[in-house]
């Protein structure tokens, strides 16, 4: 397989400069409703009744090449030990759980006790130079306390350039709330490139910083079942999201992961 390679040239910044606005979806948000729209795809839709428990929508979990699958209630994930972290995150983001009040977000990263291989440790990121970035985001989880903890333990927690991980990819996040809004519940995968040289090792654990991140939408909604998927360089960008919007089969390909098997 070919080297990711960007599609933009680097660019570096001080400050608040070197910080992609979060605010800057706002202004190309309609672009990128046409570009959702574009993307469709042939499974079937989950039916219309509400459950608060995640594995009611085990149905539409990608395939995991490690086979080491963590079911929380909220959300899953398919964790890799080569990398020390997961090869992606799957969950159902709905509106009515958005539109609830948000508990206090509290910063208590902790080793994942559910991988029996045994999962990276905060140690691994100190001084290291990377964000502890979240694949499911705190935002995502915070209608509920023991949904937010989860979110810290170091599973779903990959090495992410700073700048990306306050910038683009923060931006990306919030556009997926704000369509989960829209659409009334979204289906999220979201993890590391890992099919790729990394670009480095941090940490005694060697955790393996990923040269990218990618993130399949599916609209469980629409009788069409629309889909779409974005692919970010790991670094900073100041380029809009929609450069980086792209089909799921492209994801599939460069992740060698099947999205939606069923």
């Amino acid at each position: 397989m070919a080297k990711f390679k960007t599609n933009y040239s680097r660019k570096s910044g001080k400050g608040s400069d070197a910080i992609v606005k979060v605010g800057l979806f706002a202004a190309i948000v309609g672009g990128l409703f046409y570009i959702f729209n574009l993307f469709t795809g042939n499974n079937t839709p989950a039916t219309s009744e509400s459950s608060d428990d995640y594995v009611a929508e085990a149905y539409y979990l990608p395939t995991s090449t490690t086979g080491q699958i963590v079911n929380r209630r909220y959300y899953s994930l398919s964790y890799n030990e080569d990398h020390e972290q997961a090869e992606w995150v799957a969950y159902v983001l709905k509106k009515e759980q958005l539109d609830m009040p948000w508990e206090e977000r509290i910063d208590e990263f902790l080793p994942d006790p559910s991988i029996k291989t045994g999962s990276a440790t905060p140690d691994d990121y100190r001084n290291s130079g990377y964000d502890r970035g979240h694949l499911v985001p705190a935002a995502d989880m915070a209608f509920n306390k023991e949904a937010m903890q989860e979110t810290f333990y170091m599973s779903n927690i990959s090495p992410q350039a700073r700048n990306f991980n306050k910038g683009v990819w923060r931006e990306l996040e919030e556009l997926t709330r704000d369509w989960a809004r829209k659409n009334k519940q979204l289906y999220v995968v979201s993890g590391p490139v890992l099919s790729e040289t990394p670009k480095s090792t941090i940490g005694d654990n060697e955790v393996s910083v990923p040269v990218a991140y990618f993130k399949v939408l599916l609209d469980l909604t629409d009788p069409e079942v629309k889909a779409v998927a974005f692919v970010l360089p790991n670094e900073i960008s100041y380029e809009p999201l929609f450069k980086f919007a792209t089909s799921v089969d492209k994801v599939e390909a460069l992740t060698q992961i099947d999205f939606f098997p069923n």
